[in-house]
């Protein structure tokens, strides 16, 4: 019976390969972008590369360009990030935790930046920017990425607060236990996780964002808009392709760190699997 039940839980060689497909066509152009960091061709992106060569690593390094815009992508995404570590935990503490009028409609108004699609944010944010007059710099490209790096704090936090139990609180506060006490030992150990993921993810967001970047930054520019910019000049490509390298792994690693941070988020303190 066990040997039936295995071969009807197999999965059909059809979908196997449909699977394999789907997940070739998502990652091979990715895979392009590591062979063309390291072709002798730079001009084109000729099929299959001539040769290959590693100079183009060390032409990269030297670039001041590439550290500049490098240097700013990386402030703007630390700073979003520590934003919405702030606003998106107080506000997913006050959602879940209390219960007030308009509770969902401010859940929903939250959560709304990322669902709506990034040119309507930049195009709003642009706007509000010269309405107010407000020059192009560092910080409004910083309050253009805290706007939807909130909602993944929010998200990770809510869901979070809304399984962990209440009586623990309760019980913290009855054992003579003050509100920063309890903060730091029985909320934070039981959020830190969920924070620490959602502050990766918002990170690697942030890191490579485009569309609302164009829209706030004038004429800075960080990593991916420098790597846009580039795109156009014929001469070494293979530059930008190296550059792009480095943003798949920095934002790979934080997502990969979050994905194992959260996988077990069910076993909160309190409850069971």
């Amino acid at each position: 019976m066990s040997a039936s039940h295995d071969k009807s839980s197999r999965a059909p060689l059809a979908l196997k390969i449909a699977a394999a497909a789907g997940l070739l066509f998502l990652h091979l152009p990715i895979l392009l972008i590591f062979v063309y960091a390291f072709t002798t061709e730079e001009k084109s992106y000729q099929w299959p590369p001539p040769d290959f060569t590693a100079k183009w690593l060390a032409v990269t390094w030297n670039r001041p360009d590439v550290w500049e815009a490098l240097g700013l992508s990386v402030r703007v995404a630390t700073t979003s990030t520590a934003i919405a570590l702030v606003l998106g935990s107080l506000c997913a503490a006050a959602v879940a935790r209390t219960k007030f009028f308009g509770r969902e409609t401010i859940s929903l108004l939250v959560i709304l930046p990322i669902a709506l699609p990034g040119i309507i944010t930049g195009i709003a944010l642009r706007s509000a920017f010269s309405l107010a007059e407000i020059p192009f710099s560092f910080w409004t490209i910083v309050l253009g990425h805290a706007t939807f790096c909130v909602v993944v704090v929010y998200n990770n936090a809510v869901a979070r607060f809304r399984r962990t139990s209440g009586s623990l609180i309760e019980a913290s506060m009855d054992l003579g236990a003050n509100g920063f006490q309890t903060l730091r030992h029985v909320i934070l150990p039981n959020i830190g996780t969920a924070l620490l993921a959602g502050g990766m993810l918002a990170f690697a967001l942030s890191f490579d964002e485009v569309i609302v970047t164009t829209f706030t930054a004038g004429q800075q520019a960080t990593l991916p808009i420098w790597m846009l910019e580039e795109l156009v000049r014929p001469r070494q490509r293979p530059v930008t392709n190296v550059v792009a390298m480095v943003v798949v792994i920095v934002t790979f690693l934080p997502i990969l760190a979050a994905y194992y941070l959260t996988r077990d988020g069910d076993r909160i303190a309190g409850h069971g699997k």
